[in-house]
């Protein structure tokens, strides 16, 4: 099978399968606080570190189709160009139900962190609530965005990149000095409504 992207449907597919092939995807659940102090929260899948020297991460914030938009943003790109900072939350199989939750819409002046039911954590080095009992979270500052190409509404995707500038994990996933991910089980983003957890791990020396 081969189709141009977009052109799914005419060859038999329900859906764009674009998201179920490139999985399992890191989730980014990104924190953040607009200028008035109203807390955002809210998970993005097309997500992932992009270097270890410095340590950097990047995410891409979709357009926002709400009428009460600011500049097409979603509340997490309007915070962040606002504020400068941010911080991504690892999520766990223990949070996996809270992080759906957050990705609800909801209007600006709604703290998601309050709407998810989840305690919020100070960072040491940036203002924006952590998820508190998440088992990792990095605390970021703003370096840069890049402006998608259009869509065909006319309208693009941002993609968001930070300089990680602090580090928490939880004692409890670390044994022997190593992370041990099976303690936490990563949640992943396949396609569709899918998700999976990282439980089977194993080693290869090239």
């Amino acid at each position: 099978m081969f189709f141009i992207p977009g052109t799914h449907t005419e060859h038999g597919l329900t859906h764009s399968p674009l998201k179920a092939l490139i999985s399992p995807r890191p989730i980014g659940w990104i924190s953040s606080v607009s200028a008035g102090g109203v807390a955002n929260l809210s998970p993005y899948s097309f997500f992932n570190a992009i270097a270890e020297f410095p340590p950097m991460v990047m995410f891409i914030s979709a357009p926002d189709a709400r009428a009460e938009n600011k500049n097409g943003h979603k509340d997490s790109l309007a915070n962040i160009l606002e504020t400068r900072e941010f911080g991504v939350n690892i999520v766990g199989r223990k949070q996996a139900e809270q992080m759906v939750k957050s990705s609800q819409p909801v209007e600006a002046s709604i703290d998601e962190f309050d709407h998810a039911g989840l305690t919020k954590m100070a960072g040491q080095k940036i203002s924006a609530p952590l998820v508190t009992g998440a088992p990792a979270h990095l605390e970021c500052t703003y370096y840069n965005h890049i402006d998608l190409p259009k869509n065909a509404n006319g309208s693009h995707s941002v993609m968001v990149l930070g300089h990680i500038v602090g580090i928490h994990i939880d004692d409890n996933m670390v044994e022997n000095g190593r992370v041990d991910v099976t303690r936490f089980q990563p949640v992943a983003r396949l396609g569709y409504m899918d998700y999976a957890n990282v439980t089977d791990v194993y080693e290869m020396t090239p």
